[in-house]
């Protein structure tokens, strides 16, 4: 007789079905229980910490991969976004050269329309064309001349004070003799203690000079030099110098007192041309003598001479 059952060695247990259902119902065991009393906490924990150099060995290498990405990336973008700055530096950089410059002159013209407004209708403004030839001279010559009413002997001033005078008008242009030139001479008072002089120009490199002051006359160092009025050229209170340096020398007659200019002599593009009737109002008639008292007829012929 024939045995068809496997051998012992060959037997397979339950059914599948069967343990299938066993560890369903067992799974849900463990989990309603887990759930209940958090028995497998500390368990889940612990494979948690022998698992996570696993996971971060394996998600390394995906992370390394996006770094160099970004970088590079990121190198790209900073890359473009410079070549993209340094054309609009390029760009707007004549703008941003000539706005300090820009600004520097529009201060410079706003003062000298506040200075031509306490003068109107006898200031002109001019622009300075070009200095003279001659080295050794002062002189520079300006746009506008005799047909802008321009006359020879006017005084020259910017916004800081007195650059020089008149010396030769031409139809569309003058010559200007600036304050530093040697044949130029200015007088002036002390604006602290009122002391007058005249301050003469020694040429190109050189300071100005203010002479015939005795050693003991009260001027020091800083100073400020003004237009006293007398030479009825220049209207009296224009800034022209600040004293430097004083010498006194009591084997010498005057101090020796040098000064600068304030106004910018060799710097200034504008300037103001002030007409002859700026400096002074009009010279008062001489009172009458007694003889002309006696002899009116003849007072007359003179006054009207």
């Amino acid at each position: 007789m024939l045995h068809t059952d496997p051998p012992p060695f060959f037997h397979r247990g339950p059914s599948p079905l069967a343990r299938f259902a066993f560890f369903a119902v067992l799974s849900i065991a463990l989990l309603f229980a887990d759930s209940r009393f958090r028995y497998l906490e500390g368990m889940r924990h612990g494979v948690n910490t022998v698992i996570a150099p696993l996971q971060r060995a394996v998600q390394w290498p995906g992370e390394a991969w996006e770094a160099v990405g970004v970088y590079f990336a990121s190198k790209s973008a900073l890359a473009t976004e410079n070549a993209a700055l340094h054309e609009r530096l390029l760009a707007e950089a004549p703008a941003l050269q000539g706005a300090h410059r820009l600004e520097s002159e529009n201060a410079h013209l706003k003062s000298l329309l506040d200075i031509k407004d306490r003068y109107a209708g006898n200031a002109v403004s001019v622009g300075v064309l070009f200095t003279a030839r001659d080295p050794f001279s002062q002189k520079v010559f300006i746009d506008k001349g005799g047909d802008a009413g321009i006359e020879p002997g006017a005084a020259v001033i910017d916004e800081a004070g007195v650059v020089g005078q008149v010396t030769r008008v031409f139809a569309s242009m003058a010559e200007v003799t600036l304050l530093t030139d040697k044949d130029h001479a200015v007088p002036v008072m002390s604006e602290r203690t009122g002391v007058r002089s005249v301050l003469y120009g020694a040429g190109a490199g050189r300071s100005l000079e203010l002479r015939f002051i005795p050693p003991s006359a009260d001027i020091a160092a800083g100073d400020r030099l003004v237009t006293s009025g007398l030479d009825r050229t220049y209207p009296p209170g224009l800034a022209v110098a600040r004293v430097d340096a004083v010498e006194r020398d009591t084997g010498q007659i005057f101090a020796r007192i040098s000064c600068a200019p304030l106004a910018g002599v060799n710097r200034s593009g504008e300037l103001l041309v002030l007409g002859r009737t700026a400096a002074l109002p009009p010279r008062p008639d001489d009172p009458p003598t007694p003889d002309a008292a006696r002899k009116p007829g003849r007072a007359k012929v003179r006054r009207g001479g």
